[in-house]
């Protein structure tokens, strides 16, 4: 596996390369930096009981949104706290009172970014904080011991559990990360020796300060790279800009020397992207439809509310049989898939249709690889069974904005609804107007002008529509085409 870094003035991009193709892309504008895992204090500014929730001025646009189960609850005492399950590494729920009882309009509270803002909806935010290290996170809020859930070796887990036993002050908790696998007590100390001294220093300046103000700020994109996916899983990381790769070596160099030598600074300065096709595949992945090395091709529609799916034979006509076309238009529609939601970072309510199999085994199959490919994945997924309808649901978490959201806005034309007027429409619209404001036209000439395709079928297909409002008007209607007009608007004027 390949990192690669491409940074100048105005961002810098990261793509994780796996098999020469890339399946994860960060963004991150310099003048713009995320706000996950931001520490803020903030005042509360509204309570809504019938949501529990509250909304949090942090300082940003919009109110930041705390769900009650994201307050740490202060009155709970210590013994009824539960400690992580050992085998997911997650905290079981605890009994949540009511959002009104937890906080009061105006309290101010040091709080977290959890989920990036929405153009329609604030940043989701914790009372519960994270700080993460090079092997461990320090939960100073919740005193528990935790191992990451993509350490899977039930004998690994229990023996760090064991390491991280004394080693932080009462009423604080840790999480081993992924690369602490395989590590001592001695590895972890500095990392939480370095996390200790940050959240008092984040405490210090709550103290001195009022809301909203903003406590601590992460790294930026290249140095969080490198703390959270610098470890065994990258062979080489390549960087096209001197500050950058200077800062990213004595950041590596800081936190584990060895790993420094796998960087590289490149001479395809502004290109490196491009020298890997990493710019080919982000002009793709901002388009609905993905073709298959087979001929088959997936479907991929981003709605506000799910995101969904759809697998089809396109081109492939297989060799045996029907059924033997299908599960392997669906095998190999499944890595893509999975590499698509990664590199497109879709999130939430994920909905696949791939084609109907006759044979439960074949299904079964395609399942089971789904569920592998998926391991993958480093954002916390959940896919359930095939429906009755053949359909599978899976949920992804979102922590940061999309590629989409990154790179596009809405169409100011079609106003997000990714379609327009027919030319038919538009044609039978002009004749409705004009025939409503037939007494400003009544006898007289008139120039209908339109977009050039709308003018080509007034004069064709729908020539009648022009004849008709000649006879209604009892003048003569001119045509004026204007490129500049969008394809559903249309204006009139006398002649």
């Amino acid at each position: 596996m390949k990192l690669l870094v491409e940074s100048d003035f105005h961002q810098i991009r990261v793509a994780v390369l796996e098999n020469g193709r890339p399946s994860e892309i960060y963004l991150e504008h310099h003048g713009d930096r995320g706000v996950v895992g931001n520490v803020y204090q903030g005042r509360v500014s509204r309570i809504l009981p019938g949501m529990q929730a509250a909304f949090v001025d942090i300082g940003l646009k919009r109110d930041a949104f705390l769900y009650a189960g994201d307050v740490r609850d202060t009155l709970t005492s210590m013994d009824e706290l539960s400690e992580a399950d050992p085998q997911t590494g997650e905290f079981p729920p605890q009994v949540i009172r009511p959002i009104e009882e937890l906080l009061q309009p105006g309290q101010e509270l040091i709080v977290q970014t959890v989920k990036a803002p929405l153009p329609n909806k604030g940043a989701r935010i914790s009372t519960e904080i994270t700080l993460p290290g090079r092997y461990v996170v320090l939960l100073p809020t919740v005193p528990s011991i935790g191992v990451s859930r993509r350490i899977r070796d039930p004998e690994e887990r229990e023996r760090l559990r064991s390491a991280l036993e004394g080693l932080c002050a009462d009423g604080w908790g840790l999480i081993v990360r992924t690369a602490g696998e395989g590590k001592t007590a001695e590895d972890f100390r500095g990392d939480i020796s370095y996390l200790t001294g940050l959240w008092k220093a984040i405490e210090e300046r709550a103290a001195q300060s009022s809301a909203p103000t903003l406590l601590h700020q992460d790294h930026d994109l290249a140095l969080r790279i490198v703390r959270d996916r610098l470890g065994g899983e990258f062979d080489q990381v390549l960087i096209d800009e001197e500050h950058t790769y200077d800062r990213v070596l004595a950041f590596a160099r800081e936190v584990e020397p060895e790993l420094a030598e796998r960087i590289e600074l490149t001479e395809e300065a502004g290109r490196l992207f491009e020298h890997f096709g990493v710019d080919a595949e982000i002009e793709a992945a901002l388009r609905s439809r993905v073709w298959l090395k087979s001929g088959g091709y997936i479907v991929i529609n981003q709605t506000e509310a799910l995101v969904a799916v759809d697998v089809n034979t396109g081109r492939f006509v297989g060799k045996t049989s029907l059924e033997e076309t299908v599960v392997a238009t669906n095998l190999e529609a499944v890595e893509e898939i999975v590499r698509q939601i990664r590199l497109r970072d879709l999130s939430g309510i994920i909905v696949i249709d791939f084609i109907d199999m006759m044979e439960t085994e074949n299904r079964d199959w395609v399942f089971k690889s789904l569920q592998e490919e998926l391991k993958k994945d480093r954002a916390k997924n959940q896919v359930l069974p095939p429906s009755e309808f053949g359909l599978v649901e899976l949920t992804r978490k979102r922590s940061r904005s999309n590629l989409q959201s990154l790179l596009t806005r809405p169409c100011p034309y079609c106003e997000g609804k990714a379609w327009v007027l027919a030319t038919s429409t538009v044609c039978l619209r002009i004749k409705t107007e004009m025939l409503r404001q037939r007494d400003r036209y009544q006898g007289r000439g008139s120039v209908i002008t339109a977009h050039p395709d709308i003018c080509d079928a007034l004069r064709t297909e729908y020539k009648e529509v022009v004849r008709e409002l000649e006879e209604a008007l009892g003048a003569r209607v001119q045509l004026q085409a204007n490129p500049d007009l969008h394809h559903e608007r249309f204006k009139f004027s006398d002649s």
